[in-house]
């Protein structure tokens, strides 16, 4: 991969783009640096840093580690925390986020939950 940056630019509703900024803050990050990790998340492009265990993007911007600083965090409120508190602290409202998204997809007839199957799926052709 070359080390030489280029811009990339997209355009997205202000109500995403204020949603990411948000994001972005809580999580100690620079929006660049937010759109690039949440771009690789979605590829599944993370690599493992020097053999450690701790996934980085592998074009993350020198110096920003917003996973540290939510540890970090948590840690400086809580004292102690054992592994499902930091689970916890660093995801936020995901579980309130995808709820939330379920039911929109649900409302748009775009994905349908079935009971007996215990689980959700795509609705074909609005069926």
């Amino acid at each position: 991969m070359s080390s030489d940056r280029v811009s990339v630019q997209t355009y997205v509703p202000a109500g995403q783009r204020d949603r990411w900024r948000e994001e972005a803050d809580e999580l100690d990050m620079s929006q660049a640096e937010y759109v690039r990790a949440m771009v690789q998340a979605g590829r599944r492009g993370f690599d493992l840093a020097d053999g450690g265990d701790e996934p980085v993007s592998p074009d993350a911007t020198p110096g920003v580690d917003g996973l540290k600083t939510r540890v970090l965090a948590v840690l400086e409120e809580r004292g102690t925390a054992d592994w499902n508190a930091l689970l916890a602290g660093v995801t936020n409202d995901i579980e309130e986020r995808l709820d939330e998204t379920l039911e929109e997809l649900q409302a748009e007839n775009r994905v349908r939950y079935s009971g007996r199957q215990g689980s959700y799926t795509v609705v074909e052709d609005g069926r």
